[in-house]
């Protein structure tokens, strides 16, 4: 009797393979389709939490906004009105004449004058005037310069844009009448008093030399870049010139400004210090200083929105 399965088994064989092989394909194909099935709910999910939240959410971005626009428009009438007051304050607020006063009052009163016993520092606009009286022929030359058509191959420091008409007599009196430290009404908005600030920086530098450095305080980062943008295409200026070391440095706290102020003097040079319209109080130290320049925003002038949108 031959071992050889007969053609029977072997049928039967064949079609026990076929069906396993069947049975593990289809549980394979299951599978991919409940895959499939759960990736599709959760992309229908997906699409309907974007249809249904993204309205709701843009709607509540929008009230606060508009609640935070209200106060903040109050706030800035608030500094509007101290601003103005701003300047019958200062002076007394100084204890002691600042070396930029008694070069420039000795400038102004001659080499050849009779020694005078020391005085009392005037604290009427009068002394503040003096700070840059012999400079005032050179102050508004330049001014005058700025008005003209912008020199964009300038060199370095020098300013490349042309001065609004309107900003012109605003840096006039805080030269001659604030003595170079005092508020002044903003420009508008961030870039025009950047470029505000870079025409002053070009006098200065030009009065000066390096023997001063601007400090700027604004109390959010991207208020700061938009600073250092504005200023940097103003004047020519590349990365390098904004940092410790050197010509602009920008500050979030107005204490750490204040004690790089501090630091220059003692080395004997000459802050100047730029604070931001959306700052809403100048600290007192930095009234102490011979060179300030605040920026005073208008009652419909953006604030922390500028920023956001």
């Amino acid at each position: 009797m031959s071992d050889a399965p007969s053609a029977t088994e072997a049928t039967g064989s064949a079609d026990a393979f076929y069906a396993l092989a069947l049975q593990d394909l289809q549980a394979r194909r299951q599978a991919l389709e409940s895959e499939i099935s759960d990736l599709q709910r959760r992309r229908d999910q997906l699409e309907q939490e974007l249809t249904d939240d993204l309205p709701g959410k843009t709607d509540a971005v929008a009230r606060r906004l508009k609640g935070f626009q209200d106060y903040l428009v109050g706030a800035l009438q608030d500094l509007v009105s101290s601003a103005s007051q701003m300047e019958l304050v200062v002076q007394p607020l100084v204890v002691q004449p600042s070396p930029l006063d008694l070069e420039q009052a000795q400038a102004a009163a001659g080499e050849n004058a009779d020694p005078a016993p020391a005085a009392e520092p005037a604290t009427g606009p009068a002394g503040a005037a003096a700070a840059f009286a012999a400079d005032t022929d050179l102050i508004r030359d330049r001014l005058g310069r700025f008005l003209e058509e912008p020199d964009f191959y300038a060199d370095p420091w020098q300013l490349r844009r042309s001065l609004d008409p309107r900003h012109a007599p605003l840096l006039e009196d805080w030269f001659l009448s604030q003595g170079g430290r005092g508020a002044q009404p903003s420009g508008g908005n961030r870039s025009r008093n950047a470029l505000i600030t870079a025409a002053a920086i070009a006098i200065l530098g030009e009065l000066y030399g390096d023997r001063f450095q601007t400090l700027v305080l604004a109390s959010r980062p991207e208020r700061l870049g938009e600073w250092r943008r504005c200023l940097q295409d103003a004047l020519g200026l590349t990365r390098d010139d904004f940092g410790p070391s050197s010509g602009i440095v920008l500050f979030e706290r107005p204490d750490a400004l204040v004690d790089r102020a501090d630091r220059l003097e003692e080395r004997d040079e000459l802050p100047f210090i730029v604070i931001d319209a959306a700052e809403q109080v100048v600290e007192i130290p930095v009234l102490q200083f011979p060179l300030w320049l605040a920026f005073a925003a208008g009652p419909g002038e953006l604030g922390d929105e500028e920023d956001l949108l």
